[in-house]
């Protein structure tokens, strides 16, 4: 299992949303965003902030760092190594499946991610044939693009999906994000898209407009 940071909201969490974080980060990363999205209103939401596991990156020299797969091409078709792809996506089943066994049902779950944690968010849900509440998509891309059909799980597309990215983004260029959101709409995912004039991170727009997204989520659970 893997080690986490988690902040709950309230007592008795009647929600959780389960946040991936980038290449080299950590789960400490994304916490102080809390504060900032929760609203007055809310259900109580137990947040979960996964540490990756360490492994060698090629972009680094080979050198271990947080991350939940190898980057082993600079072609986003290819640029993730599936096996390590693969693993991440069980580990966060097993996250998932922790929150099922602490009270909360899928279907009040979130998984969210950005940049890398957000490319397992998007591969993980489509693997799945029991809908989470929700997918989140920040800064990121989807995985082995080509085969995401072949991989699609009956009844995935039930997850409602937000997608936001940079118009400046030096990391993940914007339009390899919106292929990966046309390629998921595609398919049938319902999903909203956002796009923000800022690089590889978050601003204040988009935190509001995930705030939406998600109260919606909430509304309908």
């Amino acid at each position: 299992m893997l080690e986490t940071v988690e902040q709950e909201t309230g007592a008795s969490p009647q929600w959780s949303i389960i946040w991936l974080h980038g290449l080299g980060a950590d789960g400490h990363d994304f916490a102080p965003i809390v504060p900032e999205l929760v609203r007055p209103q809310w259900p109580a939401i137990r947040f979960v902030f996964p540490h990756a596991p360490k492994r060698p990156v090629s972009i680094n020299g080979g050198m271990p760092m947080r991350a939940w797969y190898d980057i082993v091409s600079m072609d986003f078709r290819s640029r993730a190594d599936a096996a390590g792809v693969a693993e991440s996506v069980a580990l966060v089943e097993e996250l998932i499946a922790r929150e099922e066994q602490r009270g909360i049902a899928r279907e009040r779950i979130v998984l969210a991610g950005f940049s890398q944690g957000g490319a397992i968010t998007l591969s993980a849900g489509l693997r799945r044939s029991a809908p989470l509440a929700g997918l989140v998509a920040l800064s990121t891309y989807l995985p082995e693009v080509d085969a995401a059909a072949s991989q699609l799980a009956d009844g995935a597309t039930a997850q409602p999906v937000f997608m936001a990215h940079g118009s400046a983004d030096p990391v993940i260029p914007v339009q390899v994000a919106e292929h990966s959101m046309q390629v998921l709409k595609e398919l049938g995912f319902h999903l909203e898209w956002h796009r923000y004039p800022m690089a590889h991170q978050v601003c204040a727009e988009e935190i509001h407009a995930l705030g939406d997204w998600l109260q919606a989520r909430f509304a309908q659970g």
